[in-house]
């Protein structure tokens, strides 16, 4: 994209972002009352669309993933659904990761890849499946992932999701890499499983520490995933000591940002939750591409799981911020 182009786009972003909200009535059961023919006010103009725009090979920005960890059916999904720009990524938890992907979880991911987000791509949807630090029997792992690629219903024959995301990853190597090693399997076995049902299908894995790797999970031919998770936890830890000063670290050398592993500039991912207003969304947005995430998430929503509600501000308005970003 040119300079030019991308700033007439970020204008039309920001234009989009200043447009009032519609007024909230003081009780959810009153109607609002209809004005006098001669006092109604003239209908607000239309407000600028964000429209798609590739972003140009080597420019790194910011898009949004959102952990969704309800229903096929949560207002939440709804929500997400509807959105435009939509999310970049979805992640899909049914029970945990161990309830069968079924029909209606396979309806849901279907039309929620029809989304377009505002590079021009479609939505990418993951399946969730968690491996206690890397201590869950790894045939137990591959069975979960199984669940989304190869459901017990058929799934059509076709592939409903685009990978998996695995949550509750270990950031340490472990003896010999033993951990790390753990994890590649993994990745090998998500890639594979995908080619044989697709053939020449794109693949997207997540592993999610929650915190800086060790960056043996980036070491070239070893790669554990696409994307790691490298923050995740509260705003006032974001803006606080619970950054620990970069994405990866090496017991030798420290923290460090990890861009020199991240060719695509989409590596990193941050979930911040208990963020107070949209302001502070942005904010932190901001901020997590300053800190060279390529992928973001804040929300409003608490603890014990603040990835089971929507935000206080409309999603639109996190995918259309992201936008400008970069």
């Amino acid at each position: 994209m040119t300079r030019a182009a991308k700033a007439v786009y970020a204008v039309l972003a920001t234009l989009l972002l200043a447009a009032p909200a519609p007024a909230v009535t003081a009780s959810a059961s009153s109607q609002p009352s209809r004005a006098p023919a001669q006092a109604r006010t003239p209908a607000p103009a239309p407000v600028p669309e964000v429209r798609p725009t590739p972003r140009a090979a080597g420019v790194r920005g910011m898009e949004i993933a959102v952990p969704a960890y309800v229903w096929a059916d949560d207002p939440m999904l709804v929500a997400l659904t509807a959105t435009s720009p939509a999310a970049s990524v979805v992640v899909l938890n049914p029970g945990n990761g161990d309830s069968p992907f079924d029909a209606p979880w396979q309806a849901r991911a279907d039309v929620l890849r029809t989304g377009t987000t505002a590079t021009g791509e479609n939505t990418k949807v993951l399946g969730y499946v968690h491996t206690d630090h890397g201590n869950r029997d790894i045939a137990a792992v591959k069975a979960s992932v199984d669940n989304y690629l190869r459901p017990a219903d058929g799934g059509g024959g076709r592939l409903h999701v685009d990978g998996i995301f695995f949550d509750v990853v270990s950031r340490d190597c472990g003896p010999a890499n033993a951990t790390r090693d753990y994890y590649a399997e993994l990745r090998t076995y998500v890639q594979d499983t995908m080619e044989a049902i697709t053939p020449g299908t794109s693949d997207l894995v997540v592993n999610n520490p929650g915190t800086a790797i060790a960056d043996c999970f980036l070491e070239p031919g070893r790669r554990t995933a696409d994307v790691f998770v490298t923050f995740e936890d509260t705003h006032a830890a974001y803006t606080g000591a619970g950054w620990l000063g970069g994405n990866v670290f090496n017991e030798q050398t420290g923290y460090r940002s990890g861009a020199e592993l991240d060719p695509s500039g989409t590596a990193f991912w941050h979930l911040v939750h208990e963020v107070p207003d949209a302001p502070s969304m942005r904010a932190t947005l901001r901020t997590a591409f300053d800190r060279g995430a390529g992928y973001g998430y804040a929300t409003s929503a608490k603890m014990p799981n603040p990835w089971d509600a929507q935000p206080t501000w409309k999603y639109r308005s996190q995918t259309a911020y992201a936008s400008t970003l970069g």
